[in-house]
């Protein structure tokens, strides 16, 4: 037997264990009935299943001996597992930490329990889930590196088969697309609406386990497939048309296959939005067939059940569920927006207009009809009231609508979203009260303060420091005689004291040490560099993106470059060494972003040949940055990155996860990063930047008038233009949004530089660092997911914790 045999049976037999525990988990709740948490997410960005699954069940050294017995390693086991392609950035891995808090804390999010035991083992399973998302075939995309490009490959995830997922083919729903809407009169002379559709396809759910931490609950993330209604046209077949034969099965399995395909042309788009819909669709299907088993009146339907929409990706569910309300269920108008409206909440993740999600309207028309009709009518009522309480404001009611006027016209999904949920919440303490007072400030005049709300985001300790660095939790056990620390992550600030205890000190940066040998292996595996493990690791690993600047963080590189090539040999003696490690996906379409990761690669291969400057700076690339890739990273950083445009990042979660495992931020004063640096102190962070309410005025003050480039910015551009990293014409598009300059590198580049400089100081003197090191790991207790999900179970879902005895 091979080591990928010897893991699927470890892992089939871990899944049996979890199993028990589901089942024991429905069973009890099915006789409590409480209200029901369902978390809609278009991304669950899980990673590796089974060292979180053993740790969680607190059999993980069982495992180890029983297979040493055997003559396995349980590491090589773990190592074989590729991780679950369902996410991309930190949306998709804070939905995965939220079904890790939601079961750790008993929170009841499904019911009835099968109890009968069959020998198919899917029969055993009850149907009633926490979560909610796509089984994407393909995830994302696999990136590799090729002349420095990012190139994308298929996720060949499921190839060999998913031991953690069940199919289950007795939990299947129909799902409509395109047709017609047939209008009539009843027998009561109200106006009805039959959607006669032209497009049919099946959803089919898998269900993925999802153990708690210390208790007997285990919840499930519920993932829907698309299959043909009809796989094989025999008819087309015989005829010689072999494509037409198989046209259904491909056009359905489609809508599975990549999460965010590509919607830089029509089929994209098209592709897109019938994904959405999918998810939702069978979503509410399966959510109304487990309520109606209650005998409820529908009325109830807001007592029993509670929808999150993590982000607007799900929001047609708003729409689907009026539709079935008025459609299917014959409830008036009003009544159904009423159970709409206090069923739905919404979180916000984005400050950005622009990536606020908007479709046309003839692209809604032409798949959804009944919907947009819909959509329409709650404009309308919506826009109604807001005449009454604004009269004669009709800028007021434009910047409000939900369809926004143009050719063609587009569905504001964020407005739709706002409109149709009972809660609206940011994700971070800035975040939010940019929402209120910029993003939906027409909305919180209207609706009030109450409805918009905070609820900062967290991680969960269990993966991000108890399975990522396994060193370091049991340090930390050790040390505070325990493992409560996993459930209530605020008795980390009990060994703050020992900060100041020099064979504390020496035992926590042994284990950085050894995380950065593990680190610099991985580095060496994937990309053949061999880096200095006594260097400054200087981390920045996240989705590229604009906003993010890694633009700015790579021009930073290369000004520390031409700095260090004009030193003398000895001033190079004094100076800290650095590796800047860069890791994270572009969106396939996204052109800038991937001209990023071209500068990235073609300055490290300067570099990094530089024999002279090399002993002092090097620079790699991460390619394929996942989960896994990142329980490596995030452990071994001594400072991380997080330098978004003020103003911009609504939250952030790597930078919660560095800080966790002993990483400092060097940062802007934007997202999470102002509350972590609440909690940790000035002292140990590393702020720099302009502020957000200043950031407009510079926009305006270099768009309108002649504001010269940092000079040492400026140095660093004419340097790329010298051809100095490579033919300079293939960066010329990248370095032409330094023009206009958006983001405000030039802005912020002096500013970033003394920082730097201030990381350079502050890491020299050892024992200094090792103190802030420890004072800002220990002071993050807030940062745990678990006490996300509590604010949003007590202010905004109303549901109680129900512990399996």
């Amino acid at each position: 037997m091979d080591n990928y045999a010897a893991y699927q049976a470890t892992a089939y037999s871990c899944r049996d264990r979890l199993i028990d525990k589901w089942n024991h988990t429905q069973q009890y709740h099915s006789t409590q009935d409480p209200k029901r948490v369902y978390y809609l997410s278009l991304e669950f960005l899980i990673g590796r299943t089974l060292d979180n699954a053993l740790l969680n069940l607190g059999i993980k050294d069982k495992y180890r001996q029983a297979l040493n017995g055997v003559g396995f390693r349980l590491e090589d086991h773990i190592g074989e597992e590729m991780d679950a392609a369902l996410g991309n950035g930190g949306l998709g891995r804070l939905a995965a930490c939220f079904m890790d808090s939601l079961a750790t804390l008993d929170y009841p999010a499904w019911g009835m329990l099968i109890l009968r035991k069959v020998l198919c083992m899917e029969s055993v399973l009850s149907d009633f889930n926490a979560g909610y998302g796509i089984r994407y075939t393909y995830g994302i995309f696999q990136q590799k590196i090729v002349d420095g490009y990012q190139t994308e490959f298929p996720d060949y995830w499921l190839t060999f088969g998913n031991p953690w997922e069940i199919e289950r083919l007795d939990v299947t729903y129909d799902v409509h697309f395109r047709g017609y809407v047939e209008k009539f009169t009843d027998d009561e002379g109200v106006d009805r609406y039959i959607w006669e559709a032209e497009e049919k396809v099946s959803a089919v759910a898998y269900d993925y386990p999802i153990p708690g931490f210390g208790t007997k609950n285990c919840i499930n993330i519920r993932l829907w497939s698309s299959k043909p209604k009809r796989e094989f046209d025999f008819a087309s077949f015989n005829e010689g048309n072999y494509d037409k034969s198989v046209e259904e099965q491909k056009a359905a399995e489609n809508i599975t296959s990549v999460l965010y395909p590509n919607d830089n042309h029509m089929v994209g788009k098209v592709l897109r939005l019938k994904q959405q819909y999918f998810f939702v669709c069978a979503t509410l299907q399966d959510v109304l067939r487990r309520f109606k088993k209650s005998a409820r009146p529908m009325s109830e339907f807001p007592d029993q059940v509670a929808i999150q929409l993590n982000d607007t990706h799900p929001t047609l569910g708003i729409v689907e569920l009026q539709r079935i309300l008025v459609d299917e269920e014959n409830l008036p108008w009003d009544e159904a927006w009423e159970i709409v409206t206090k069923t739905y909440s919404y979180t916000n993740h984005t400050v950005l207009p622009e990536a606020l999600e908007k479709w046309s309207v003839p692209l809604v028309e032409s798949l959804l009809p009944r919907h947009m009709l819909i959509i329409f009518d709650i404009n309308l009522f919506f826009l109604q009231a807001v005449e009454k309480k604004f009269p004669n404001d009709r800028d007021r009611l434009r910047r409000m609508s939900v369809i926004e006027e143009g050719s063609p016209q587009h569905v504001r999904m964020a407005n739709l979203a706002v409109i149709g949920s009972h809660s609206v919440n940011g994700v971070a303490a800035l975040h939010s009260d940019l929402v209120k007072s910029a993003l939906f400030a027409d909305f919180v005049e209207f609706f009030g303060q109450e409805k918009f709300t905070n609820v900062t985001n967290g991680v969960t300790p269990r993966r991000w420091l108890h399975q990522c660095n396994p060193l370091l939790a049991d340090l930390i056990t050790q040390k505070l005689g325990n493992k409560d620390w996993l459930k209530d992550l605020n008795q980390l600030a009990k060994l703050k004291p020992m900060a100041e205890d020099p064979a504390f000190q020496k035992a926590w940066m042994d284990i950085k040490h050894k995380n950065k040998i593990r680190l610099a292996e991985h580095i060496k595996e994937s990309t053949g560099i061999t880096v200095n493990v006594d260097a400054l690791f200087d981390v920045q690993c996240k989705r590229l993106h604009e906003y993010k600047r890694q633009f700015m963080n790579i021009l930073g590189v290369i000004h520390r470059y031409e700095r260090l090539k004009k030193m003398s040999k000895a001033d190079l003696k004094n100076v800290v060494p650095h590796v800047v490690i860069f890791s994270g996906k572009s969106a396939p379409g996204y052109y800038i972003a991937k001209l990023i990761i071209k500068l990235i690669n073609s300055v490290a291969e300067v570099i990094n040949q530089d024999r002279e400057i090399s002993p002092y700076l090097q620079l790699v690339f991460i390619p394929n940055y996942n989960v896994s890739v990142a329980e490596i990273i995030i452990p071994a950083s001594d400072i991380s990155q997080h330098i978004s445009t003020a103003g911009t990042e609504a939250s952030g979660t790597s930078n919660m996860k560095f800080v966790l495992n002993g990483g400092l931020i060097l940062g802007t004063v934007d997202g999470a990063n102002i509350e972590i640096g609440e909690e940790v102190g000035d002292d140990n962070i590393f702020f720099f930047g302009v502020l957000t309410p200043e950031v407009e005025d510079i926009r305006h003050e270099q768009m309108y008038r002649h504001v010269a480039m940092d000079p040492a910015l400026e140095a660093v551009v004419k340097s790329i233009e010298d051809n100095t990293y490579g033919d300079s014409i293939i960066f010329e598009p990248l370095l032409a949004t330094l023009r206009t300059d958006y983001y405000l590198i030039s802005r912020d580049f002096a500013s970033y530089l003394e920082a730097m400089d201030r990381v350079d100081v502050a890491f020299k003197d050892e024992n200094g660092w090792a103190k802030k090191s420890i004072s800002a790991a220990l002071s993050m207790g807030k940062f745990s997911s678990d006490r996300s999900i509590e604010e949003y179970a007590q202010r905004i879902w109303k549901a109680k914790p129900v512990s399996v005895p």
